[in-house]
């Protein structure tokens, strides 16, 4: 044999060696990946598989409006059920307010597995006949769809101080209502949203009344999220200061009011950076609401992944299409946006010891990934329990110091490590560990994992540890 054949030979030899090396290594990862299971010795590391469905969470996702859950064909699963009413509905006679409707919206909702998004709308149908007969201050004008509608002053003192006892009893009543998601913060202009547009001449209301227009919903509701139109001027920076979020209309607009100005190039970022609203999403929700509708931005040939790209670069947690079909077309667009906005939670990995002791503790140490664009904007309880093998018993093992905050997860990955106390006179044995994000008022999991895992009760199956018998002194 020559040289050059023996050199061919042995590189041969050493491609099949190295190939079937990385062969096996790809098999023994694959089976890693499939139990989940692996760690130095004592201990075990899971490292959940990841899934692409679409998670219907709570306070993010496509709204239905002044509709519910399953009422529209064609619209996709809701967790928010975004309603506005008008003053009128909700205080029919001065210092009477009639808060069945509401509560009535709440209760379907809660049974659709919604929480409400609540606007009251002072203009534009709004003002309550009483109000008109008391003196107060008014002009007529000709709205968007013709005829003529009155708009009451809003520099007239009776206007902030009846519009203020109402947001006021409002606040008493559903501040902080747990199935209440957010409330937007509507006092001037075409139907509360902070702008004369069709108004002729255009009135001009003093600076000091729009601060204190913000003001009463500040005061009023210190719990529940509150949201600013995006088109407030001066008083969307002082409300953005102040804890809030931002809504924004006429999403999806291209060119339907003027060829040379649309609400997707000329308005929205010059208004966020105006009012140095860039951070916002960090601590309150974003969300946008169509222009027209979905339907309309295919009929007029639109861009739909431009438009659904930059919502989530403006870090969109819910979007409200007015109730209407999603295009049967733009399913799959509408289903890639549903799982990228709002917030995703995963599991990067977790570790445990393989053995406890019954009344010694169980040290877990994980990292979570938020992999959505936005935090959730209510907290949640990180809760772990251990489940008998044989399905006998189940056992709450939630860190008596616990002090995280989902809030605080941004997208990006943070870390987790807990001491679970195993009570003592736990039934020695082999249990499964499982994890679940419990809603704060209900005590029940409310948040789907973007992994695999779920068992019936919507608890994640992530691994197995053994208890030992508790040692007797």
């Amino acid at each position: 044999m020559t040289t050059a054949s023996a050199k061919n030979q042995f590189l041969s030899y050493a491609i099949r060696k190295i190939f079937l090396a990385l062969l096996l290594l790809l098999l023994s990862t694959e089976a890693g990946a499939q139990t989940g299971f692996e760690g130095s010795p004592g201990r075990n590391t899971v490292r959940p598989k990841t899934i692409d469905d679409v998670l219907y969470n709570p306070g993010m996702g496509f709204t239905t409006m002044n509709s519910f859950d399953g009422n529209i064909e064609g619209h996709p699963k809701s967790t928010v059920a975004y309603w506005r009413l008008y003053w009128s509905d909700v205080e029919p006679e001065n210092g009477v307010y009639d808060w069945g409707r509401i509560d009535y919206i709440i209760e379907v909702a809660r049974s659709r597995g919604q929480r409400v998004g609540l606007a009251i709308m002072p203009v534009n149908g709004g003002p309550p006949q009483w109000y008109r007969d008391m003196g107060a201050r008014g002009f007529d004008y000709v709205p968007e769809q013709g005829g003529r509608s009155w708009m009451p002053d809003h520099n007239d003192p009776l206007y902030l101080e009846y519009f203020r006892r109402l947001v006021r009893k409002m606040g008493e009543k559903y501040d902080g209502h747990p199935d209440i998601d957010h409330v937007d913060m509507r006092s001037v202009g075409h139907w509360g949203e902070w702008h004369f547009s069709f108004v002729e001449p255009q009135p001009v209301v003093e600076p000091e009344i729009r601060r204190a227009l913000v003001d009463i919903f500040l005061e009023s509701f210190t719990e529940t999220p509150l949201l600013m139109l995006i088109g407030g001027g001066d008083e969307l920076a002082y409300a953005i200061e102040n804890g809030t979020g931002w809504r924004a209309d006429c999403l999806g607009d291209l060119g339907r009011f003027s060829p040379h100005w649309n609400h997707m190039s000329d308005a929205y970022q010059q208004y966020i950076d105006e009012a140095g609203a860039g951070d916002a999403w960090k601590y309150a929700p974003v969300h946008f609401e169509s222009c027209g509708v979905m339907q309309v931005w295919a009929d007029s040939g639109y861009d739909i992944e431009h438009i659904f790209n930059e919502a989530l670069r403006w870090r969109v947690s819910v979007f409200n299409n007015k109730s209407s079909p999603v295009p049967p077309r733009w399913w799959s667009a509408a289903k890639k946006f549903m799982k990228k906005m709002g917030y995703r939670f995963v599991i990067n990995y977790l570790t445990i010891p393989d053995q406890v002791t019954a009344g010694e503790t169980l040290k877990v140490e994980s990292e979570w990934g938020n992999i959505g664009v936005a935090p959730v904007y209510r907290n949640y309880l990180v809760s772990f329990k251990i489940i008998d093998i044989n399905r006998r018993q189940s056992i709450i093992l939630n860190d008596p110091s616990y002090n995280t905050d989902l809030r605080s997860w941004l997208p990006g990955n943070h870390r987790l490590d807990l001491d679970l106390k195993i009570p003592p006179g736990t039934r020695p044995g082999r249990y499964h560990l499982a994890v679940a994000l419990l809603d704060m008022h209900t005590g029940r999991p409310a948040i789907q994992l973007a992994i695999e895992g779920k068992d019936a009760n919507n608890w994640y199956i992530l691994t197995e540890v053994t208890v030992n018998s508790q040692v007797s002194n």
